[in-house]
């Protein structure tokens, strides 16, 4: 929208924080208060979206309310969509930083975004010789 000296009106500063998704989050490691690996930023919760519906101009931005992470490495490889029933929400209450990596606050919630890589772990990889240095 143009003002009337021809030049486009100011945007309205954002609050929060405003974070791009495919560049701040997703595909991101996620590690837990300890630093130890849990999954990766597969996906995103958001309120004030609603599927198939056009978003108004005049509506407040998106806001997420969680992160999604689990088993996707059948449909990245094969093409698809992963059911929402493989990924395992995590609230956005419990991200204390984000980095390089996504770091949890320490929590209580159980977190089972890697037990595909464990049992690969288990089973596979540790029984190749000289297997059980990789995991370690």
């Amino acid at each position: 929208m143009r003002t009337s000296d021809g030049d486009f009106a100011r945007a309205p500063a954002p609050t929060g924080h405003l974070l791009d998704a495919r560049l701040h989050l997703l595909d991101r490691q996620i590690v837990d208060a300890q630093g130890g690996p849990l999954g990766i930023v597969d996906d995103l919760d958001l309120t004030g979206v609603i599927v198939g519906e056009a978003i108004a101009r005049e509506s407040p931005p998106p806001r997420i309310s969680g992160v999604l992470t689990g088993q996707v490495l059948a449909t990245r490889i094969f093409g698809g969509r992963t059911p929402r029933a493989k990924l395992q929400p995590l609230p956005w209450r419990l991200v204390e930083k984000i980095g390089t990596v996504v770091q949890l606050k320490d929590t209580d919630q159980v977190i089972e975004g890697l037990w595909l890589e464990h049992w690969l772990r288990d089973h596979l990889i540790g029984r190749i010789p000289w297997g059980q240095r990789a995991t370690e």
